[in-house]
């Protein structure tokens, strides 16, 4: 039986390695939290639903708390607080703990490469926080780490595009589903773990 992934583990894993960025250029940048707290059966990971939206690429899919940068944002990690907070209403520079970054990921929409490159942030709420979240936010998901590591989360799911059927590796938590940008994440952090195996490559990006 594995020991259950503490915050030693999460802390090392996030000090492990610099985490690489998408190099300079023209390409826009976004960034998310990967909010984690201590829960019933150990340590927990947010995620949300996003609200179905016609002009969102990524509608109704599971996603973290974020979004792109604005001109007012100091850095990238300023505009993961910014977004959690206008998401679901936790304030991460004065109810939580800053632990680290993970790498960058190049965006993809639709099987097809966006123009932008996303930054994940981790961070450990430091106490219970109330969860407000807003219109963009079909529904909230607290998953337990040690149970989003397990080999038997791991699957495939069948994505429809243009009359064709792909098949996509992702994560299943009872009706969670989570794949493409936000499994790509996830992977990022699960890799840095040496007790844990890698879950298979991300695929086409989504």
């Amino acid at each position: 039986m594995m020991t259950r992934l503490g915050w030693d583990d999460v802390r090392g894993a996030l000090d492990a390695r610099p985490a690489t960025r998408v190099p300079a250029g023209q390409v826009r940048r976004a960034a998310v939290a990967l909010v984690l707290r201590d829960g019933p059966s150990g340590i927990q990971l947010l995620f949300i639903r996003r609200a179905e939206h016609p002009e969102d690429p990524w509608s109704g899919q599971m996603a973290f708390p974020g979004g792109r940068a604005e001109p007012g944002d100091p850095d990238l990690r300023a505009t993961a607080v910014r977004e959690t907070e206008e998401e679901i209403g936790v304030d991460l520079a004065r109810e939580a703990e800053y632990l680290g970054a993970l790498d960058e990921v190049r965006a993809a929409a639709r099987l097809r490469p966006v123009d932008l490159a996303i930054s994940p942030f981790v961070f450990r709420l430091l106490g219970d926080a109330s969860l407000r979240p807003n219109d963009e936010v079909r529904s909230l998901h607290w998953i337990a780490l040690d149970e989003l590591v397990r080999e038997e989360r791991r699957s495939m799911m069948d994505y429809s595009h243009q009359g064709s059927t792909l098949q996509f590796p992702c994560l299943r938590v009872e009706d969670v589903v989570i794949w493409g940008l936000t499994y790509r994440m996830f992977v990022g952090l699960q890799e840095r773990f040496p007790s844990r195996a890698t879950p298979p490559a991300a695929g086409p990006p989504r």
